[in-house]
C-alpha cells in the first residue's frame, strides 16, 4: 500500500473546483411533496427500515486512515459546499405560502372541477372558460386564480432564498409547472403546445 501524506490529500483537496448545480431531483420530489400537501393528497411516509449494518471488510487502520481524510476534506472545503443535496422546504415564509394556497385550494377545487380554470404550461393557473362560471362567482374566481399565482411565484422565490440560491428561481418554477400537471387530478384541464387538455 502506497503512504498518501496528509499535506498531499490537503493541497489536492485545495485545488478542487467546486461547483454547485441545481438539484432537478430534487426539486422535483420537493415539488410533488409540497403540490400533494396543497390538495391534501399527500401519501404516508414509509416506516424506516432499521436493520443494522454489516460490518466493514476494513481493517480499523484503513477505517482510521479513511476518517483522518474525510476530516481533513472537510476541514478545507465545507460540508455545506458539497455539490447537490436535497432542496430544503422549511422556513417562516415558505410554510406561510403553503398554509395559504392549501386553504385557497378548497374554494378553487370546484371551479378546476367545472373546467372553468386549468393550468397553464408555465405552471399558473388561468380562467379557461368564464362562461362556466356564475355571474355572481367569476370576481371570486379571478381574486382566487390572481392569489394563486402570486403565491406560486413567492413560493418559487422562497425556496430559492432558504436554499441559499436567488438565481435557482426560474429552474425551480420550471420543475414545478411540469409537477402541478403532473399532480393534476382526472377531469382537470391543462395546457400543452398552447392547446387545453384534460386530464
Amino acid at each position: 500500500m502506497k503512504k498518501i501524506s496528509l499535506l498531499g490529500v490537503l493541497m489536492l483537496a485545495a485545488c478542487v473546483t467546486i461547483n454547485i448545480y441545481f438539484p432537478a431531483a430534487a426539486a422535483e420530489k420537493v415539488a410533488d411533496e409540497i403540490i400533494k400537501d396543497i390538495q391534501g393528497n399527500a401519501p404516508q411516509k414509509p416506516e424506516l427500515d432499521l436493520k443494522p449494518e454489516p460490518k466493514s471488510e476494513r481493517s480499523d487502520f484503513q477505517t482510521s486512515f479513511y476518517k483522518i481524510i474525510d476530516q481533513a476534506i472537510n476541514h478545507t472545503i465545507s460540508p455545506a459546499q458539497a455539490a447537490e443535496a436535497d432542496l430544503s422546504i422549511d422556513s417562516p415564509e415558505i410554510r406561510q405560502l403553503t398554509a395559504s394556497m392549501e386553504k385557497r385550494f378548497s374554494a378553487l377545487q370546484g371551479f378546476y372541477a367545472a373546467g372553468a380554470i386549468g393550468i397553464q404550461a408555465d405552471g399558473f393557473l388561468a380562467v379557461r372558460d368564464a362562461a362556466s362560471v356564475p355571474l355572481k362567482d367569476r370576481n371570486q374566481v379571478n381574486k382566487l386564480v390572481v392569489g394563486e399565482n402570486a403565491d406560486r411565484q413567492a413560493l418559487y422565490q422562497a425556496i430559492a432564498n432558504a436554499n441559499g440560491h436567488p438565481e435557482w428561481v426560474t429552474q425551480i418554477k420550471s420543475t414545478f409547472a411540469t409537477r402541478w400537471i403532473s399532480n393534476a387530478q382526472s377531469g382537470w384541464w391543462y395546457q400543452s403546445s398552447g392547446v387545453w387538455k384534460q386530464k
